[in-house]
């Protein structure tokens, strides 16, 4: 018995672009906006034209629903893989429009120059020079008459051989013909076999996401709002980060700017940018995982499709509702009262700036757990301690790091089964012992990544509990980060490479301390023996060489907020290697302490 799980066929691309303007292929103008730079758009022709491979399209039809009277519905093929190459052929050959990423429409025009056989991008320049044809579109419609362009070209082009040059213009139209080939799978695939011919076919490439897969889903859908949905979500993402962009929608789509979906984000052309900046797949998972208990996307894209798990079968009735729970989910995520109260919750741990919010699966993770816990009616100030933990807990324990959606599938299905507070102080004590902060926290704090969870947990503690910037006076780490300030090596770099220590060993978080600039810039490259020694002199009438604490009680604060050891300030400052291992310590005792704080 075969086992084919899909078939190859080789079909030119003339094909393709009638079934763009058919809408056999769904690629509506609410799909994710086109992002490649035209310069992209013309290296791909000149691929075509050169005769070379342009790589394969994966194209998927819609599971087979049975509908209310009974009869089957064969869906349009969702083009999975391949959407940004047939945008590019639509925009440059058909003389489409496409949407751009600041969503206004855009035309991309390709020139040819028929001498060189070179392509380029348009330009006033090149449309002032007769000897381009600035936009090859009009070779391509359905109206060009090529003799008629060649003895045009001809004329504006004294000496060109006009034979040559018709042969030339009739081999660029024959690009159409060029084949591409096309992996059509089945409908009667089952999700997993969908996921898994995906999977394999990337390999050598960029894997496509399950979130991909599910926003062409949802793109593709115009029964039940999809196309509107998907909207929602590119709009949303895209205000959260450029707020200004609401009077551009409002202009260029006025369908879905009178939308209840659009009333609902609305909010952020006043909000300024929000320190939580979502993508489309953020939006998906929160809005999924929360609505539906479950955490894996590719159950999303079964839901979606109308697959009953029980019996193996797509139905109408799961799809219409799937798509209402997954409505009902991206309104909760987009809502103004959720979400600014969730990135408040998180600020309120000391999580004050987009920089600080890290590690992007376990944000979402604590997204979800707020509206889960909304959902079950939690009393409010144990909801924000429960976020706020579940967070730090989630950061210090690396918990979405690997494999996610697994994790997401665990979790949410545990807090379902044994409610949030019972999970989440459940998983804390299991998972943060007395000896996770004595042992295991120190030595996952020997790390030179500045990206590191817990440089980021650390700097938030600090925050929280309100530290005065190293050996600052008045000014607040909370200041420095929202501000300017400069991380600063207690031992200070250039001294360290005189040394012959590699970037690895001088750039340990443990060696770093928020700082104004002007501190770091004064301290430059001096040993800490010898900055030390003008610190105690400093607090004892000398001059005031590194901010303004001249008291030494004052200081001596500082430096344990810092975690720095005290007697590095009556001259007893260890080897670098012992200064890292005792400040280690001193560090995660202060992550403790801001833990127990939230």
């Amino acid at each position: 018995m075969s086992t084919q799980r899909y078939t190859v066929t080789q079909l030119p691309i003339e094909t393709l672009l009638t079934w763009v303007k058919s809408g056999e292929i769904a690629i509506p103008e609410i799909q994710r906006p086109f992002v490649w730079e035209p310069t992209k758009v013309r290296n791909l022709l000149d691929s075509l034209y050169s005769g070379y491979p342009v790589g394969y399209l994966i194209a998927w039809r819609n599971p087979t629903v049975r509908l209310k009277d009974g009869t089957p519905s064969a869906g349009k093929r969702i083009l999975i893989d391949g959407q940004q190459r047939v945008t590019a052929l639509m925009a440059s050959l058909l003389g489409l429009e496409v949407l751009t990423q600041d969503y206004t429409t855009t035309r991309i025009r390709i020139a040819f120059h028929p001498l060189e056989e070179k392509f380029e991008v348009a330009n006033p320049a090149i449309e002032k020079n007769a000897a381009w044809l600035p936009d090859i579109a009009e070779l391509f419609s359905p109206n060009a008459k090529l003799l008629q362009i060649t003895k045009a070209y001809a004329a504006a082009n004294k000496g060109v051989d006009a034979d040559e040059l018709f042969n030339t213009l009739e081999k660029l139209k024959k690009i159409i013909n060029n084949p591409v080939g096309v992996i059509e799978l089945a409908e009667d695939l089952d999700i997993d076999t969908v996921t898994e011919i995906f999977i394999r076919v990337n390999s050598a490439g960029k894997s496509l996401s399950q979130a991909d897969f599910a926003m062409s889903k949802i793109a593709a859908n115009e029964s039940y709002g999809g196309n509107e949905l998907r909207k929602a979500i590119d709009y949303f993402c895209h205000l959260a980060v450029a707020p200004e962009f609401l009077a551009r929608i409002e202009k260029g789509d006025p369908k879905f700017s009178s939308s209840d979906l659009f009333l609902k984000m609305r909010w952020l052309k006043g909000a300024g940018e929000p320190i939580y900046d979502p993508s489309y797949t953020d939006v998906l998972r929160v809005a999924f995982t929360s609505e539906f208990v479950r955490g894996k996307l590719q159950d999303l894209v079964a839901l979606l499709s109308g697959r009953n798990f029980e019996t193996k079968q797509y139905e109408d009735q799961i799809a219409e509702q799937s798509f209402a729970g997954l409505k009902r989910g991206i309104e909760n995520f987009i809502s103004e009262t959720h979400f600014k109260r969730f990135t408040m919750i998180l600020q309120s741990a000391g999580f004050i700036t987009r920089d600080l919010f890290v590690g992007r699966n376990a944000v979402n993770f604590a997204y979800i757990a707020y509206l889960k816990g909304r959902s079950d009616s939690v009393a409010p100030a144990d909801l924000e301690r429960i976020v706020r933990r579940w967070y730090a807990l989630s950061l210090l324990t690396e918990r979405y790091t690997t494999s996610p959606e697994t994790a997401f599938d665990r979790d949410i299905r545990e807090i379902s089964k044994r409610g949030l507070l019972d999970y989440v102080n459940g998983t804390i004590d299991a998972e943060l012992p007395d000896n996770y902060w004595t042992n295991l926290l120190p030595n996952q704090l020997e790390t030179s990544s500045s990206t590191s969870p817990f440089f980021f947990a650390f700097q938030a503690a600090q925050v929280k509990l309100g530290d005065k910037g190293f050996l600052s006076r008045d000014i607040t780490v909370r200041d420095l980060l929202l501000n300017r300030s400069d991380v600063h090596h207690i031992f200070p770099q250039e001294h360290l490479k005189k040394q012959g220590m590699s970037r690895g060993r001088y750039n340990q978080i443990a060696n770093f301390a928020i700082a104004q600039s002007e501190i770091n810039i004064a301290i430059r490259d001096k040993a800490p023996d010898i900055y030390f020694a003008e610190l105690a002199k400093q607090c004892n009438g000398g001059q005031a060489r590194y901010g303004g604490i001249s008291d030494e009680a004052e200081l001596r604060d500082n430096l344990e907020t810092h975690c720095l050891p005290d007697g590095m300030l009556d001259g007893k400052v260890p080897s670098y290697d012992t200064f890292l291992e005792f400040r280690r310590g001193l560090m995660a005792n202060k992550i403790k302490e801001w833990f127990q704080s939230l």
